[in-house]
């Protein structure tokens, strides 16, 4: 039996006191900056699939010893570290789908 998934989920603020719940795809630290990959997030898997889900790219910013998410205002970091993520999301799900298919090959022997 497969292990069951359970996101990590973040609820994140906006600037108009908005609320939304995002679902963590990846994390990475590059030149001392930690950065996070987030979709938002649905509870049925499905939703996900059908909306035009766009990838969120946000950076880890402190300010009195308190750790907070916040955006990407420089345009050449946002694009480069988005298709960074981009590629490990993508290789990461290749990856995913070929072991679904190795199992699916194994099962009809």
């Amino acid at each position: 039996m497969a292990d069951e998934y359970t996101p990590e989920i973040f609820t994140l603020t906006d600037e108009d006191g908005n609320e939304q719940e995002f679902e963590l795809m990846d994390v990475m630290e590059e030149n001392g900056t930690v950065y996070y990959a987030l979709v938002p997030y649905f509870e049925d898997p499905e939703s996900m699939i059908e909306e035009d889900t766009e990838l969120v790219v946000l950076k880890s910013g402190e300010e009195n010893g308190e750790e907070f998410l916040t955006t990407i205002d420089n345009d050449e970091e946002y694009e480069r570290i988005g298709n960074i993520f981009i590629q490990r999301i993508s290789e990461l799900l290749e990856g995913e789908t070929d072991e679904d298919n190795a199992g699916d090959a194994e099962n009809e022997k």
